[in-house]
């Protein structure tokens, strides 16, 4: 969930061929639905019907698994994982419209295939769909501010702290994990690979559309915010 930056950091792409680029978004987002995924399975087996403590468990695997792709992915592909971001880089003009469509084409694909190998390490069956609805205005809203702040906080710590990416992104979707109704998707290749999941972290087809327009709102809102409050040579 990082993107490139103009200035140096350690989660800017180096330059580097198309191949790379779509393996790292491509596992990258494939691990990020995976552990969503494996670790909400794994939870709710666990905890014994105790829902907090399963997303206790799902929140803190999340976190982590991201500050790990992050760090290892950046310096491949930017580590974006999630189609709001790059939508959000394409409204920049950071990135060209076919390398953003692409990118996103590759983000899905991988987050399906997350779903399924989540599915194949724990004896369910491959092919799901989840019947857990998530409707109403509270969620939509929800997954609007998720997909704000994540935006916002990717673009605020390239501007004044290149280095903290990882950490930066992970912290927040930890957070907002708990502090949103909907328990912060904030990325559509997530969205649509959790619908094919008929587990703790599913969301029904029919809440798909409204959880992603909202993260797309998000992250446009987001990315034009960050125009105004990170403007290159302010202090």
């Amino acid at each position: 969930m990082s993107i490139r930056a103009e200035s140096a950091s350690p989660e800017a792409p180096a330059r580097t061929g198309v191949l790379p680029i779509v393996l790292a978004e491509g596992l990258g987002t494939g691990l990020l639905v995976a552990t969503v995924v494996g670790s909400g399975i794994m939870a709710a087996r666990l905890a014994g019907g105790n829902d907090a403590i399963a997303l206790l468990g799902n929140t803190v695997a999340t976190g982590a698994i991201l500050y790990v792709l992050i760090t290892i992915f950046g310096p491949v592909s930017g580590a974006q994982f999630n189609p709001a971001v790059t939508v959000s880089l394409l409204a920049r003009g950071d990135v060209p419209l076919v390398k953003a469509a692409m990118l996103i084409v590759v983000q899905i694909v991988g987050g399906i295939l997350g779903t399924w190998l989540a599915h194949a390490m724990f004896a369910e069956p491959i092919l799901q769909i989840s019947s857990k609805l998530r409707d109403g205005g509270p969620q939509v809203l929800s997954e609007f501010v998720a997909t704000f702040g994540l935006v916002l906080t990717i673009f605020g710590t390239l501007r004044y702290k290149p280095g903290q990416v990882a950490p930066a992104v992970a912290l927040y979707i930890t957070a907002a994990y708990w502090f949103t109704a909907s328990t912060s998707f904030a990325n559509p290749a997530v969205t649509i690979a959790r619908a094919l999941s008929d587990t703790f972290s599913g969301i029904a087809p029919g809440s798909v559309l409204p959880f992603i327009a909202a993260q797309i709102a998000g992250a446009w809102v987001a990315q034009a915010c960050a125009r105004v409050l990170f403007q290159r040579g302010s202090n």
